[in-house]
């Protein structure tokens, strides 16, 4: 069963963060956040919104323009090597896997980080079983397929984890089976007492992990709290979509939907999604269901309103920035 650990003491607290490049970037602008010992804490954002970013001053690659950072109280921004002693993080980029297996990788790395043999060994066989990756954990790593690489890497992080764990879209290449193995692997993270921030845009799985989010647009925080909170009154509305024929028959449902909506109705491309009160779901179904009788529609569901309804509603389309550009702007600023 998940814990509630949001209302303990933060272990990171990051106070009005602001990094600005030379050219004019900001790429973090007045950030606040905290996150506890035993929660996953989720970052929202498009590409470009500032997370990566923002994980890299905490780990201190990068120096913020004003703000504090705090990682059990100390100051991570006046002493960075005191954060990478605390921090585990797995970034974005794959991990460099040549000329080693799996198995040695992640033993590696447990050893680095202070294991004794024995027990690198032990946690690096517990790991490779967790996430079913057995199969290569013997393969050179030029021989295995981005989302092994990906695993590995996260099980080189893993391994002998810090107190404060950063993950930067760790899910990315790895296939439906494994990703859910790696969800429960970082809730496990959080139940051993580590402080887990994750960084993701796959806002529907993430909504399974994570206990509080900040949704990050344009560098700023736009909205902050558990995925119940930032429901708010749509916690008692449900989704409907259904699938026209033809973009045509979609745009026609929206325009005039013939079941009580609380919002406007919106069409993309063949699809047309409705926000209902509860009170009208007996209503939506029947109706979808005599359209797909008739024909006039292929298939339906009706579902409660998702973290992903609300992600859209609050950062829309976005105007994604390259967040390369950012973490490479002012080489003065780097720690």
């Amino acid at each position: 069963m998940r814990k509630d650990h949001h209302e303990g003491p933060p272990l990171l607290e990051v106070e009005q963060l602001t990094k600005d490049y030379r050219r004019g970037v900001r790429a973090n602008d007045d950030i606040s956040l905290r996150v506890p010992a035993g929660q996953v804490f989720g970052l929202l954002g498009h590409n470009g919104a500032g997370k990566t970013t923002l994980l890299n001053q905490v780990i201190g690659l990068a120096r913020p323009t004003r703000g504090s950072i705090r990682i059990d109280g100390a100051d991570a921004v006046a002493d960075p090597a005191m954060a990478r002693r605390v921090c585990s993080m797995q970034p974005q980029a794959q991990a460099p896997l040549d000329g080693v297996t799996p198995r040695q990788a992640i033993e590696l790395m447990a050893r680095i980080r202070g294991a004794r043999r024995q027990q690198a060994r032990h946690r690096a066989a517990e790991l490779i079983d967790a996430l079913d990756l057995g199969s290569w954990a013997d393969t050179l790593g030029d021989r295995l397929s981005g989302g092994v690489r990906r695993l590995t890497a996260f099980c080189m992080m893993a391994a002998e984890p810090g107190r404060l764990v950063m993950l930067d879209e760790p899910t990315n290449d790895v296939d439906p089976v494994r990703r859910r193995l790696l969800w429960g692997q970082i809730r496990a993270l959080a139940d051993l007492g580590c402080a887990v921030v994750l960084v993701t845009h796959n806002v529907v799985e993430a909504e399974r992990a994570v206990e509080r989010l900040a949704v990050l647009d344009q560098g700023r925080v736009v909205a902050q709290g558990t995925p119940a909170e930032l429901r708010g009154d749509d916690g008692d509305r449900l989704r409907l979509e259904v699938v026209a024929p033809d973009a045509a028959a979609a745009e026609a449902l929206a325009s005039a939907p013939a079941v009580p909506a609380s919002a406007p109705a919106v069409a993309s491309g063949r699809r047309m999604v409705l926000t209902i009160d509860a009170v009208h779901a007996a209503d939506a179904l029947r109706w979808a269901q005599n359209e797909r009788t008739a024909g006039r529609i292929e298939e339906f569901s009706v579902t409660p309103v998702s973290l992903e309804d609300v992600y859209i509603r609050l950062v829309g389309s976005g105007r994604p920035r390259d967040e390369q550009t950012e973490e490479n702007g002012d080489a003065s600023l780097v720690a």
